[in-house]
């Protein structure tokens, strides 16, 4: 007989081991399916109820990984709370990426990918008893490796989330000196701001300022009376014209549509130009028609 939903593991698990619990894989597969499980890593699961910790992140790793194994780039930044996966990756996850120190094998599993890197002791800690390479390291390391919007993304998302400065990444710099991406590395540290809140809203702003508009106020805050009316994306204040990011996690529920419908609403009755972007609109021809609706609202 089955074993019951209740007594999956209540820590990160592997097929295997949940074949051992009396969870056959393809009972495991419908759990996945109506989300009383999830998938953390490849190959790698959580019952949905178990909280995502640092702890259980750890835990997931630790099941893929060996004790030579040092993480990196964006599972780095996964295990340091900092999701720079792209949206379809969401779904489809990809390898786990790690490296190994040297004398040791390199790790062939499925699911993950890696080889061998120098790097200096302090480039390297451990979390929870997983070797992960250091936030200022995982940020700079993403800063070259990742497109553009994703690596401001990251650089953004560490700045905020491990209170990195612009002066942490150039101090750091020299030590990238002729690796590939530098350049834009180099690029990226002197835009990245820890007050972005979402990747989406560094997605915005670097399209804004790879159209030559003027780069834009973070999370400006309008006051009427001493009270906060609406806190916004990005603002041009001089100009009352609001870009803002609407992603799925925290404007798809009723309660938060009508809310936005009613700032926006404010803000309109009150001058302001707002332009909603969504993840939907970052193609080239996306790009292209709200950032001339910008132009026009700031009559550059």
């Amino acid at each position: 007989m089955l074993k019951p939903a209740a007594a999956l593991p209540q820590v990160p698990f592997t097929a295997t081991s949940a074949v051992a619990a009396g969870i056959p894989r393809h009972r495991l597969q419908r759990l996945v399916r109506s989300r009383e499980v999830r998938r953390v890593l490849h190959g790698v699961y959580q019952a949905a109820d178990v909280p995502d910790t640092l702890l259980n992140r750890a835990r997931a790793v630790a099941l893929v990984v060996s004790r030579f194994a040092v993480l990196c780039d964006r599972t780095a930044a996964w295990l340091h709370g900092v999701d720079v996966l792209d949206y379809r990756e969401l779904d489809l996850l990809p390898p786990v990426e790690t490296f190994v120190l040297r004398d040791h094998s390199r790790i062939r599993r499925a699911g993950t990918s890696g080889g061998e890197r120098d790097l200096a002791d302090g480039d390297v800690m451990v979390i929870h008893g997983v070797k992960v390479t250091t936030p200022l390291r995982t940020a700079l390391d993403l800063g070259c490796l990742l497109p553009r919007r994703s690596a401001l993304a990251a650089l953004d998302g560490f700045m905020r989330h491990h209170g990195l400065t612009p002066d942490d990444f150039k101090t750091a710099l020299s030590r990238y000196f002729r690796r590939r991406g530098v350049v834009q590395l180099r690029e990226l540290v002197n835009i990245a701001d820890p007050r972005a809140e979402s990747s989406g809203e560094s997605w915005t702003r670097i399209a804004l300022i790879d159209e030559l508009l003027p780069r834009p106020e973070l999370q400006w805050v309008i006051r009427q009376d001493g009270r906060e009316i609406a806190r916004l994306d990005l603002a041009y204040p001089r100009a009352r014209v609001a870009v803002e990011y609407d992603g799925e996690e925290f404007h798809d529920s009723p309660d938060q549509s009508e809310a936005d419908k009613r700032r926006r609403r404010w803000l309109c009755d009150h001058g302001w130009t707002v332009i909603v972007v969504t993840k939907a609109s970052f193609g080239p021809d996306q790009i292209a028609v709200w950032t001339a609706e910008v132009r026009r609202a700031l009559h550059v």
